[in-house]
């Protein structure tokens, strides 16, 4: 059976390839370095989300009633 190119098993195969480099950057680059990158990303995400809950949206208008003919 031939596999068309781009199937699932390949691209299982090349995420665990990413997933190793990632971890062989963040034993390069030591723990210190993989937690301050770590906890700054968190940050940021905090801080986008506690933007959007304080934005202030309009508030929803009464639409009025359709009468059915």
């Amino acid at each position: 059976m031939i596999r068309r190119h781009g199937s699932r098993p390949t691209l299982a195969l090349w995420m665990l390839v990413a997933i190793a480099d990632v971890a062989l950057l963040a034993a390069a680059a030591g723990t210190t370095m993989v937690l301050v990158t770590v906890a700054g990303a968190a940050l940021l995400g905090t801080a986008t989300a506690a933007t959007m809950l304080v934005q202030r949206r309009p508030a929803n208008e009464a639409q009025p009633l359709r009468r059915r003919a």
